[in-house]
């Protein structure tokens, strides 16, 4: 469709004769969704929807900085609950209280921190508690 419109001819019939080849030339089949509903058409219109289902699509998200570091924190608790042995726990507390003190000294922009570095030596007895049964 890089060709130009020919003078003298009406703008609406170029354009169905360029998707009329399209066709033609099967331009058009096997696109996905073809024969679904346009998904989002009983939403409330939202200017950045586009935005939204490409940071869905990537698993992307935009948090302020405090409440990143307050997420990630809650994934590195998990993470040093299911990790395999005590060293990848203390792996896991280790890298995410050096962040969680360098916010502390330094408060990052958006709501208050909120948290604390972990406690490594309880989270570790936790740990072989729950893990020597």
């Amino acid at each position: 469709m890089t060709e130009r419109k020919p003078p003298g001819v009406d703008f609406e019939s170029w354009i169905d004769r360029q998707i009329r080849e399209a066709q033609e030339r099967g331009d058009f089949a096997g696109l996905p969704g073809v024969g679904k509903p346009l998904p989002g058409l009983d939403r409330p219109y939202d200017e950045l929807w586009w935005v939204k289902e490409k940071m869905a699509r990537e698993d992307l998200s935009f948090l302020p900085p405090s409440l990143a570091l307050r997420k990630e924190a809650e994934e590195a608790a998990q993470a040093a609950a299911d990790a395999p042995s005590e060293a990848a726990l203390r792996r896991v507390l280790t890298a995410v209280n050096e962040k969680i003190r360098a916010a502390l000294r330094v408060p990052p922009d958006g709501p208050p921190l909120g948290i604390t570095p972990f406690d490594i030596e309880e989270r570790a007895r936790r740990w072989r508690r729950e893990h020597a049964r």
